[in-house]
């Protein structure tokens, strides 16, 4: 990670974007809750051929909610009603040897079965959920998110007041937010989806309220509240051609 020349941390560049691209979506009000796990707890959950992605020496076990806007395919325009969505995620980081980072998701809990469908068709461990959220607004300034599974029936609800006053660009927040693209696993192959946008935006926030059983469900036990927790407005993101491991 490099530094501007007050010392503060950079976020990094992306790198181009492999075209063509595959999709075009916003993130808004997105809440990030994190948690110190053992590198050895996250290295069991990584696709073959990349590691845990650590800081300062630990892995990071995240519960992220945001509210899924005018999702398309390639540069058209949103898919109206199936386009729009919440989405709660269970995530964590990965390596690859080259150095590039990403992201692999234990779980992707959404409202729409459609998605939900066609996204587990690709290999994203997505759940048909009754997922839902109470976007940030003034003067309330709180930002909520809620599952209930269909199945299996875990459930998860958290409140964030964000302070819009005070940034986040420590190298924590940067390290668990500046991710351009995500691991998984197709057809028994690791299989990595770059994507590219604007830094996040990004602000610290007090929980509420954090009532959790998806992390639970995925594998990962976590005790306590959250050491981390982001808010941003959102960003625009863009998704290119997914390459696979060793290519």
């Amino acid at each position: 990670m490099t530094q501007h020349e007050n010392g503060a941390p950079r976020w990094p560049l992306p790198e181009e974007l492999p075209l063509p691209v595959i999709m075009d979506q916003s993130w808004i009000d997105a809440v990030f809750l994190h948690w110190r796990i053992p590198e050895p707890v996250a290295a069991r959950f990584m696709p073959r051929g990349v590691q845990p992605d650590t800081f300062d020496g630990n892995s990071w076990a995240g519960l992220i909610g945001f509210r899924m806007k005018e999702a398309g395919i390639g540069r058209g325009p949103g898919i109206p009603h199936l386009g729009s969505f919440t989405e709660v995620n269970v995530r964590l980081y990965s390596r690859e040897p080259d150095g590039t980072r990403g992201v692999v998701f234990l779980s992707l809990d959404a409202n729409r079965l459609p998605v939900v469908l066609a996204a587990r068709a690709a290999g994203l461990p997505y759940v048909w959920s009754r997922a839902g959220s109470e976007p940030h607004s003034a003067p309330a300034r709180v930002t909520s998110y809620s599952v209930r599974r269909f199945r299996q029936g875990a459930r998860s609800i958290f409140r964030v007041a964000p302070d819009l006053s005070t940034s986040a660009e420590n190298p924590l927040s940067i390290h668990l937010t500046a991710r351009f693209g995500l691991h998984s696993t197709f057809m028994g192959r690791t299989v990595y989806i770059p994507n590219t946008h604007e830094p996040w935006p990004l602000y610290v926030a007090d929980v509420l309220e954090v009532e959790d059983g998806l992390l639970g469900a995925a594998g990962i036990e976590v005790v306590g509240p959250p050491e981390s927790v982001l808010y941003s407005p959102g960003v625009r993101t863009q998704f290119g051609r997914p390459r696979f491991l060793g290519q």
